[in-house]
């Protein structure tokens, strides 16, 4: 962390802190602070994406998101935000030449 830096004191529901704590507790983060710290990293990353790229938050059933580690660790893809974006990046391929398979007949 920089050496300087400001402090900010926010309110948070005691389910918020409780989950905090989890994180905290399963080695996720070493302190509440730097677990907010990276949400807060993460939210002014999407909110100030170059224009050219949209950045989304998307869910996915646990099985896939399994399935998508396995591509990485087996060197299918470099991480599974990577194998996410091939995947999209295929779906659209195949999706737009169907599209023009059919506006040609």
């Amino acid at each position: 962390m920089p050496s300087e830096s400001e402090r900010v004191t926010i309110r948070l529901p005691p389910d918020k802190v409780k989950a905090l704590h989890q994180l905290v507790k399963g080695g996720t983060y070493s302190t509440i602070s730097d677990a907010i710290r990276a949400a807060i990293d993460r939210f002014i990353d999407i909110q100030f994406s170059p224009d050219y790229i949209r950045k989304l938050m998307i869910e996915l059933p646990k099985g896939n998101v399994v399935d998508l580690q396995q591509l990485v660790k087996s060197g299918d893809s470099v991480s599974v935000e990577d194998a996410v974006r091939n995947a999209v990046r295929e779906y659209v391929r195949r999706r737009l030449d169907k599209a023009m398979e059919g506006a040609e007949k």
